[in-house]
């Protein structure tokens, strides 16, 4: 015989009465419904998070230094010894560094570091170099173009 409509019926526990507050005192939850006589809890019915029962709350004893700069730009480096890798006449791209991993999504400003080797000649198209960096990429036959912000930059202009 399968499942009727006539034999549903909702789990144990799942169709809670509510409760009726405020209802006289045959109730037991008249008059004051619940909460009491006066008090902090017969006022509101929760504290906020941050209180701590009346001590000074800790967004307020510890003490604040400094400031955050809104205006600050993140720079993520690069090695140069990272770009081994890449085969020699490759152009290197911020595009090109996020889709192998070489760089977070939100890296918007990436800089070329100077440590390791680079052996392949790579033409490499990055915001900023180290000095040392470039010399390496201009020693094993590459070349470096610094991007700026939406246009190309001067070559050399290292920053």
């Amino acid at each position: 015989m399968g499942t009727t409509l006539h034999t549903l019926t909702p789990p144990e526990g799942a169709r809670k009465k509510k409760k009726r507050l405020g209802r006289g005192i045959g109730s037991h939850r008249g008059k004051t419904s619940g909460h009491g006589m006066k008090g902090q809890l017969y006022r509101h019915t929760a504290m906020p998070v941050s209180f701590e029962g009346g001590q000074l709350p800790i967004h307020r004893r510890v003490p604040k230094r400094g400031f955050v700069n809104i205006h600050r730009v993140e720079v993520h480096g690069i090695n140069v010894g990272a770009l081994s890798g890449f085969e020699a006449g490759t152009e290197i791209t911020p595009e090109l560094l996020l889709e192998r991993g070489l760089v977070p999504k939100k890296a918007t400003v990436i800089k070329l570091l100077g440590d390791g080797e680079v052996s392949a000649a790579l033409t490499i198209k990055l915001h900023r170099a180290s000095a040392s960096a470039q010399a390496k990429i201009e020693a094993a036959g590459g070349s470096l173009q610094l991007l700026g912000q939406g246009q190309e930059q001067v070559e050399g202009d290292a920053g």
